[in-house]
């Protein structure tokens, strides 16, 4: 149970939030918790969506993005982000069930990647503190720095 109310309907969250969620609702299907919880704030409401916007304009595909956000969330022990990034990887990024396994044990069955997807992973155990050797061995398998700073989505902290 949530210390912090969580608005339960779109008409229940403060009005300046209601434009954004309807829209959320109707983008994705459905308005997950982390929206509605957020929507308290209208502002950090904007700022959230407005960083899953920056970042979805990267380098990265949408699948491997997906791909790193189901590993970071098995790294951290969240179910709750296991599950948002099981639905949104499997009805977004058309991740199959082997390929969401694969990757919640961190690793992808597709190889370049399973090198980013490795690469998130090792950074999240370590807390930042990787070798060397893991940035060359992602940059080997064709990532750009850019690419390398492989973040995922907000939803999956």
């Amino acid at each position: 149970m949530s210390r912090i109310p969580t608005p339960v309907r779109i008409e229940d969250a403060p009005e300046a939030s209601r434009p954004v969620l309807e829209a959320i609702q109707k983008q994705i299907g459905s308005l997950p918790n982390i929206f509605r919880l957020v929507s308290n704030s209208p502002a950090a409401l904007n700022g959230l969506t407005a960083l899953q916007g920056a970042l979805g304009k990267g380098k990265l595909p949408p699948a491997t993005r997906e791909r790193i956000a189901l590993a970071v969330a098995e790294a951290n022990g969240c179910d709750y982000c296991l599950s948002a990034h099981t639905y949104t990887g499997a009805k977004f990024a058309k991740l199959d069930d082997g390929e969401i396994l694969a990757n919640r044990r961190g690793t992808s069955l597709d190889a370049k990647a399973a090198a980013a997807v490795e690469f998130a992973r090792s950074l999240t155990l370590s807390r930042g503190a990787v070798p060397a050797s893991a940035i060359e061995t992602v940059r080997a398998a064709g990532y750009s720095d850019p690419e390398k700073s492989l973040r995922s989505s907000p939803m999956s902290r």
